[in-house]
């Protein structure tokens, strides 16, 4: 075997590899996915979070209200008036917190699936780099070994 041919060999192999090598496609896409995936638990797991905070919310809501209840009914007064206003304050400064944390909760919900859409999109567009990538390695190896055979 001649010199040429030996080398327009290794071309075609150094192609081959680099071929091989950048056909890491599959594996850019499956890390996407999985944080992409990721990203997903964790919006679940916000989300269970502010429910969580909210429940926690309302309960500290409900005894500071018994309370109220028991200091006016402590003191003779009756529930008219001003110890209502109290009452009605707690009520709906906690639903006014309550809608907050609800609305908190869907934002993050909402960023965490903009973060899984957009690692998926990053996956995909670097799986077409490596295939790209990989091709040209091959089309580079086989210039390489014609040009060495010319």
């Amino acid at each position: 075997m001649d010199a040429g041919t030996a080398a327009s060999g290794a071309s075609v192999a150094a192609g081959i590899m680099g071929y091989k090598g950048n056909m890491a496609a599959k594996n850019a896409k499956a890390v996407a996915e999985y944080n992409a995936q990721v990203a997903e638990n964790e919006a679940v797991l916000l989300a269970r979070q502010k429910r969580d905070n909210e429940e926690a919310l309302r309960q500290q809501s409900d005894r500071l209200e018994g309370t109220q209840r028991v200091m006016v009914a402590g003191s003779g007064v009756q529930m008219k008036g001003s110890p209502m206003q109290v009452l009605a304050d707690t009520y709906f400064s906690t639903n006014m917190d309550a809608t907050m944390i609800q609305y908190a909760s869907s934002i993050e919900q909402q960023q965490k699936a903009s973060e899984a859409a957009l690692t998926r999109t990053q996956g995909a567009a670097r799986a077409a780099s490596l295939k790209t990538a990989a091709y040209g390695s091959l089309l580079t190896g086989a210039q390489q070994a014609a040009t060495l055979q010319a």
